[in-house]
Order: C-alpha cells, then structure tokens, then sequence
C-alpha cells in the first residue's frame, strides 16, 4: 500500500463537490494535512487516485496526487504528525 498527497484547488465553485467524502470512500486511512490536501493510504496507483477523484472536477479546477515516502518534515497537529509516522514508508 502506497501513501499518496492529494491536493486540489477547487476554483470558482458555489457548490462545493464532495471530494472529502469520496476521498473517505476510496482511502484506506487519511489524514488532513490543510483545507484542501490529504495524505492517504491507498492500494493502488496515483491514476487511479486521480480517475476516481476526476468526475467531481470541472474544467477550472485542479488536482494532484502525489507519492509520499520518508523522510519528511513539518509541523501540524499531533495526529497528523502520528499518522505520518505511523504510515509514511522509508525510502
């Protein structure tokens, strides 16, 4: 199982799609990192993070997921900073 960054800028939306909860759906553990980015722990590869997440987008949005692995650094809240440790993989 890999750990995955998401990363989304959600631009001129009035409805705010539910990325979140598709995001709960499809990881299989998550912790929120800021208002819009992610680290998750999911089986397969970051295009299929991206296809699964893509029908919620539209053309003026924008999306990234990015591989995750050790060493890291940071400062955030206390179980952010445990889930990364507890499910970042070392290089």
């Amino acid at each position: 199982m890999a750990v995955y960054l998401v990363t989304y800028d959600l631009n001129k939306e009035t409805v705010r799609p539910p990325i979140v909860e598709k995001i709960g759906e499809i990881a299989d553990g998550w912790a929120r990192l800021s208002e819009s980015s992610y680290a998750i722990n999911y089986a397969g590869t970051p295009e299929d993070v991206y296809a699964a997440l893509k029908p919620l987008l539209d053309s003026n949005d924008h999306l990234y997921v990015i591989t995750l692995n050790r060493p890291y650094t940071g400062y955030g809240p206390t179980e952010v900073n445990e889930w990364l440790e507890a499910n970042l993989p070392k290089r």
